[in-house]
């Protein structure tokens, strides 16, 4: 067996249950989850009958490119929802089973064991542990990026130094971001393309969040959008991730894309056809008219916005709590240590949320994840709101 498995930590959600397995909820509440970032709005019903009419698609082996329809969707979509100038659909995109698949494959594409140094990938840091996987067994070591609140939660690339920027492949940025929901600017963006011009490392985008937000009329900024606003044609070792199971309400139909440098897709596309990775026929039909679709991911949102500002109103008085660029994730810091947080929640108020340590690792001597609780907005409204309200009973105890 591959024995870089054994540095592969267990999953944020093992740790969570071990943590809770010794106490009972209060039996006098209805349980609220809110620990996992699964959507839990309605899917679509126009996605679904797609999804059913299209099913006789099954008879037929897909290509691992997609459909052209699926491709010409997705580019269609990036150059209406970050100004872009043009995105070639042919070279320039690739559907891909869900964001964590191609974010975890993209990893064994990307990192050369054999380029005669030993391979750092970078990551945001609290973080989404595929990354830190996807590294571990590309053969790459990781190293992080801290988030810290003094510093709102931006990525210092001075926290490493030139020696180990030197030796970086494969940078993981997130943004927005989970768990704290910070999206980059342009600046920040600026001062990652020239380490990455200056060290020849490749960009990996998690826009998974991308269309979660508060504003109409303020999108977060993407990358390619930062990529072409700094004159950077053909968005130069710079590759996004984005999905539908957020933006549409589909987690279970496993569907995203890849997006960026054709020279990085055009080898990425090859490990693809090896990885044996071609989406559902089906499912590129239904992915192809959600991502058409502008009018139910702004009724999302609504119900988004509804949550949060009832979340900011309950939690206001009580804890320091403050709203996300976007996304949907309360990153709240806690009275006590986020371990032990979770447990009075659980155990008291019948609330599951994920301790912020859980994801994090000890970092520049810290783990930025410690006193903080990652809270997904993502139960009905009515959940929500009730879920607030005992947060806030039980924290005004802590």
């Amino acid at each position: 067996m591959n024995s870089s498995l054994e540095n592969l930590q267990p999953y944020p959600f093992q740790k969570l249950a071990k943590l809770l397995e010794d106490l009972s909820p209060n039996a006098a509440l209805s349980p609220i989850g809110l620990h996992i970032g699964e959507p839990r709005h309605a899917t679509p019903e126009f996605i679904k009958r797609e999804l059913i009419n299209r099913i006789e698609g099954l008879a037929h082996y897909p290509t691992t490119l997609g459909t052209s329809w699926l491709r010409s969707s997705i580019a269609t979509w990036l150059v209406r929802r970050y100004h872009l100038s043009n995105v070639n659909p042919d070279t320039e995109v690739i559907p891909v089973n869900g964001s964590r698949e191609a974010l975890f494959a993209f990893a064994q594409a990307v990192v050369d064991t054999h380029a005669g140094v030993e391979p750092v990938v970078v990551c945001q840091n609290p973080f989404y542990q595929i990354y830190e996987g996807a590294a571990l067994l590309a053969g790459a070591t990781p190293h992080f990026l801290n988030l810290l609140p003094e510093n709102n939660f931006s990525p210092d690339c001075a926290q490493l130094s030139d020696a180990v920027w030197a030796r970086t492949q494969l940078t993981y940025i997130c943004s927005p971001n989970n768990p704290t929901g910070r999206v980059l600017s342009l600046e920040e963006w600026q001062h990652l393309f020239a380490l990455s011009d200056r060290y020849g490392f490749v960009i990996a985008a998690d826009e998974c969040y991308s269309e979660i937000y508060f504003d109409e009329d303020h999108p977060p900024l993407g990358a390619l959008e930062a990529a072409e606003k700094l004159g950077r044609s053909g968005f130069p070792r710079l590759v996004v991730f984005g999905s539908l199971s957020k933006r549409s309400n589909v987690p279970g139909m496993r569907s995203g894309f890849v997006a960026g440098d054709a020279t990085i897709l055009k080898k990425f596309l090859l490990y693809r056809t090896y990885h044996g990775s071609a989406m559902n026929p089906a499912v590129q039909a239904a992915s192809t008219v959600a991502w058409s679709d502008e009018q139910h991911v702004a009724e999302n949102r609504d119900l988004y916005r509804e949550k949060f500002a009832s979340a900011m109103k309950i939690l206001g008085d009580t804890l320091p709590v403050s709203m996300p660029d976007a996304g949907f994730y309360l990153w709240l810091r806690t009275p006590v240590s986020d371990v032990e947080f979770c447990r009075r929640l659980y155990h008291e108020g019948g609330v599951t949320v994920l301790p912020g340590s859980y994801l994090g690792r000890e970092a520049h001597g810290t783990n930025p994840g410690e006193n903080f609780v990652r809270v997904a907005l993502v139960a009905p409204v009515a959940e929500c709101v009730e879920a607030m309200e005992r947060i806030k009973q039980i924290s005004s105890k802590s």
